[in-house]
């Protein structure tokens, strides 16, 4: 794919390291709160970037003093009143075809976040500032997550008289322990980057957030220096651990290998570990 043929969209844009591709929620003046362009625009622009064969990596990571409050109300507001799903309520349906394009809407919303899941491509959220709301369901849905010293995290949706419904329920579980999900849906409560981390929904910490931003473009650079064959296919296979017996999924790695491990990266690690170099790996 040519990068000049990218999704384009007035809140998000995309810088480029070599392999490494860091996409920014780019709308500062509002705190990068999610506007209704944001949730066609950033499945649109992760998915480009999952087929984009000199992306390795992605981060994500956001402009201003927040990395995101979440979903914004001053836009969507009508539509979580008049159910419609849509900030337009003019033409609002009744009754069950209300409920049923409401159905529709929240289906559409939670694919945003699960295409990030999905990518193959490994993706580490650089997180500071405030992460609240629909930011969780985003922070949930990547592989590595880093917070600054600054960040407050909430799952504020409970304390805003609604449900979180696009990812966070279903994502933070397999995080983080059942007793601490409990405590900060039920309560909707902040809290800080000591606490992610003691929780493990961050795995690091740094000082500042362009300490956290170079923490995840150091870890992105590690990887990325790696065979992207070897980095995908371990994650298709860790997600595709989900729902099986450790007896099911040893067998699904086996044939993963069977059909993937002959490579030219496989023989360019070999030679470079038999002439005491660097590996110079192509994907191929």
């Amino acid at each position: 794919m040519d990068r000049s043929e990218l999704p384009t969209s007035d809140v998000l844009s995309v810088t480029f390291d070599g392999h490494i591709a860091t996409v920014w929620l780019d709308r500062e003046e509002a705190r990068n709160a999610f506007a209704p362009e944001f949730w066609g625009a950033f499945p649109r622009l992760i998915e480009a970037l999952g087929q984009d064969g000199e992306t390795r990596v992605i981060v994500v990571a956001a402009k201003g003093p927040s990395f995101t409050v979440g979903i914004d109300l001053k836009a969507f507001g009508p539509a979580f009143i008049s159910g419609t799903g849509t900030p337009d309520a003019s033409d609002a349906p009744s009754g069950a075809a209300r409920r049923l394009e409401m159905y529709r809407s929240v289906k559409r919303m939670q694919q945003t976040f699960t295409a990030l899941a999905e990518c193959p491509k490994p993706v580490i959220a650089a997180i500071h500032g405030y992460c609240i709301g629909a930011g969780v369901d985003l922070i949930t849905a990547c592989d590595i997550r880093y917070a600054s010293r600054d960040a407050t995290f909430s799952v504020r949706e409970t304390r805003i008289a609604m449900v979180a419904d696009v990812g966070t329920l279903q994502r933070l579980p397999k995080i983080v322990d059942p007793g601490t999900v409990a405590d900060v849906v039920y309560t909707g409560r902040d809290f800080g980057a000591d606490e992610a981390l003691a929780m493990g929904l961050v795995t690091k910490v740094a000082d500042d957030p362009q300490g956290v931003l170079s923490l995840a473009i150091e870890t992105a650079s590690a990887i990325a220096a790696n065979s992207p064959l070897a980095v995908q296919g371990a994650k298709a296979v860790l997600m595709a651990g989900e729902g099986r017996t450790v007896a099911e999924h040893l067998d699904y790695v086996a044939i993963w290998n069977s059909a993937f491990i002959a490579s030219n990266d496989l023989t360019e690690a070999t030679m470079a570990f038999l002439e005491k170099r660097e590996p110079k790996f192509t994907g191929d």
